[in-house]
């Protein structure tokens, strides 16, 4: 059995407090495993035997891990995580929840920088059928609508879309 290639987020030392904070946000959600540090390789790791190393955790039935790496590296948006929304309702839900604590100034085009660091695309799910649209007046209407937004409003963007 091939196992699914899982994303490895790396955090300081919040790996478990991150995990149980997109747990409490997401359905179909749950930590699955948490291992610990030994009391060996502290020379290379430099963590104390028993704090947390990895957390296993589902998010809509996706898993990811949590590791505590150390200050080392630090989340940029070139790496994000997408959520399609169906609703602007829903939207609005994951947009305040994954926003608290976050970066208000890393906010645009429907991304945000969550309090660890790590950004979101919390997109609604019909907006990527509208920038593939063959009408390339629609693609461009849609785009200038959405550019100069910081959270999305799927309702404007279906009047962009809908526009002669």
């Amino acid at each position: 059995m091939k196992l699914p290639i899982t994303p490895c987020l790396w955090f300081n030392r919040e790996a478990e407090a991150a995990a149980r904070h997109y747990v409490s946000i997401f359905d179909q959600a749950r930590i699955t495993g948490i291992s610990h540090y030994p009391d060996t390789g502290q020379e290379t790791h430099g963590m104390p035997a028993g704090t947390v190393l990895t957390v296993e955790f589902e998010l809509r039935g996706r898993p990811f891990t949590a590791l505590n790496g150390g200050p080392l590296f630090k989340f940029n948006e070139a790496a994000s995580l997408q959520v399609f929304c169906e609703t602007q309702e829903e939207l609005d839900y994951y947009w305040q929840r994954l926003g608290e604590g976050g970066d208000p100034a890393a906010q645009q085009c429907g991304w945000l920088k969550d309090r660890y660091g790590l950004s979101w695309q919390i997109t609604p799910s019909m907006l990527p059928p509208m920038m593939k649209d063959p009408d390339p007046a629609r693609v461009k209407r849609v785009m200038a609508a959405f550019m100069p937004m910081k959270k999305l409003d799927i309702e404007a963007l279906k009047r962009a879309y809908a526009q002669h």
